[in-house]
């Protein structure tokens, strides 16, 4: 039986790289309202793991609850991929993310919370996942200089939960039927990689902290 490869991610430099590409914080006001929109796509790939499918059939019912973000997204069987309810923590980067685009986007006193997040003229439609793709690519392209898949994002969610978490919690949040989908994550990245070298040299260096102590 063949074992399937590691999925591609990135590491912390490049996240934050292509989130700030996605931003364009530097654009004219138009453009960048719509930096904030694709900032907050991108961040709820990287820190919620959701599929770009899940991400394009959010509504603001999803995301706020009294114009509040909430600290947990509930996703609905109506937008999930095996159409099953699955809960996922909001973390700080995600939450700002949330209030920079509810600052921008959402009017305090509007009832539109059945629209949806991400459109492009009519919040009664919402993006296609190929949009969203062309966004994600146009923005590698003008970091790297080279391609990359949304799923990518999902990908580095899911290797960075398996780091502090059991398989069994990151299938939850993944949204994976079976565990055998979970198991590709296990695989080790640069970033594990990297941090055990860095583990050994300071377990051998006599004068670290975390050098143990000889036996009494």
């Amino acid at each position: 039986m063949s074992i399937a490869k590691a999925p591609k991610t990135l590491d912390v430099e490049q996240q934050k790289q292509l989130l700030e590409a996605l931003l364009k914080t530097s654009s004219p006001v138009p453009t960048a309202r719509k930096g904030i929109r694709n900032h907050l796509m991108a961040c709820l790939m990287l820190d919620a793991g959701l599929r770009v499918g899940e991400v394009v059939s959010l509504k603001l019912s999803h995301i706020f609850f009294n114009y509040e973000p909430v600290r947990t997204l509930v996703l609905t069987p109506s937008i999930t991929k095996n159409h099953k309810e699955r809960t996922v923590p909001v973390g700080t980067r995600l939450r700002d993310s949330l209030i920079s685009y509810r600052t921008n986007f959402v009017p305090p006193n509007a009832i539109i919370y059945d629209d949806y997040c991400f459109y492009t003229s009519d919040s009664k439609h919402c993006m296609t996942t190929r949009q969203v793709e062309n966004i994600i690519t146009t923005a590698a392209l003008k970091c790297w200089g080279r391609r990359i898949n949304p799923h990518m994002l999902r990908h580095t969610y899911a290797s960075r939960m398996m780091r502090v978490t059991n398989m069994r919690t990151v299938q939850e949040l993944l949204g994976h039927n079976y565990i055998t989908s979970t198991q590709i994550y296990t695989h080790p990245n640069e970033d594990d990689k990297l941090k055990a070298m860095l583990d050994l040299e300071n377990r051998e260096d006599p004068t670290h902290p975390d050098h143990p102590l000889p036996d009494e």
